[in-house]
């Protein structure tokens, strides 16, 4: 897919797991599972999709999943699987390599979307892409340091502290447009300062989701997750953007969803849900 100077492409850089009522919240299991068929251990098959931009003499990758930084231990809990899909292999599948790659953009901190930001070198931590500049929004950067007590088994500094050590982080404080082509909108409700870019020109537009709509399904106004900071500003945030989606005719990229890539959406009798299927990439 081509969105005016930038193609796009699906990236997908992990396979694995989380507890089925942690990502429906409220919503009953007998409700959520007709969309997300659970495990014996009540965990629900999910990926980590990234979005790579190729334009105005830049690689952009939006997110950069689980990582490989992680012990038996906690692979075994989150189900992480590396083995048919990770980021090498993916970016390589476009002809990019980690050197290639200019920007990476962080919606946020949570290890599932920045956990690829370093890699292990000589059993020490090093960035991933050595030639890049990683975006961070400083409201989510401050959180991310100073986490609360729910907070801080999501952020974990072993994904940015390296960064910082070698002054590879620019800071966005507004949602004005950082890069050419690309606007941003920020929400609060799953996490503070987390950062949706918005790829436009002419004749498409697409939002890029990340956790405020993790998977297809949540596009249900009242499905969000347990995670959230503020479930009822996420629903508020929802309801605003869904509306704008509807009327302007978006494409919605899913980052969680393990089927589909993006949509279009619709409103019938009251509830926002999927109107069609659509393919960034193949």
């Amino acid at each position: 897919m081509r969105i005016g100077n930038y193609k796009l492409y699906s990236i997908v850089t992990s396979q694995f797991s989380l507890d089925g009522g942690a990502m429906f919240g409220i919503i009953p299991k007998t409700l959520w599972e007709k969309e997300a068929p659970a495990d014996k251990f009540n965990r629900i098959n999910m990926v980590t999709r990234s979005l790579l931009l190729i334009g105005n003499d830049r690689n952009i990758i939006i997110d950069t999943g689980n990582g490989d930084k992680w012990d038996k231990k906690y692979r075994s809990i989150y189900n992480i699987k590396l083995d048919k899909v990770n980021l090498n292999n993916s970016l390589s599948k476009v002809g990019l390599s980690q050197d290639d790659i200019t920007d990476v953009f962080c919606t946020h901190l949570h290890f599932d979307h920045a956990g690829g930001n370093t890699t292990y070198k000589n059993e020490r931590i090093i960035p991933t892409f050595q030639n890049a500049n990683y975006w961070i929004h400083k409201d989510n950067w401050d959180l991310a340091n100073s986490p609360t007590e729910k907070d801080k088994g999501s952020y974990l500094e072993e994904n940015w502290k390296v960064l910082a050590q070698n002054n590879m982080i620019q800071f966005i404080e507004s949602k004005d447009e950082f890069i050419p082509g690309v606007k941003l909108f920020i929400s609060n409700g799953h996490t503070t300062g987390m950062m949706h870019p918005i790829i436009t020109d002419n004749s498409k537009t697409l939002f890029y989701a990340a956790d405020i709509f993790p998977m297809a399904s949540h596009l249900r106004l009242n499905w969000v997750m347990a995670y959230d900071i503020d479930p009822v500003k996420t629903i508020k945030e929802k309801k605003y953007l869904l509306s704008k989606i509807v009327d302007e005719d978006w494409i919605v990229f899913f980052e969680h969803d393990p089927i589909r890539q993006a949509c279009k959406v619709k409103y019938n009798g009251g509830q926002y849900g999927l109107k069609e299927t659509v393919v960034i990439s193949g």
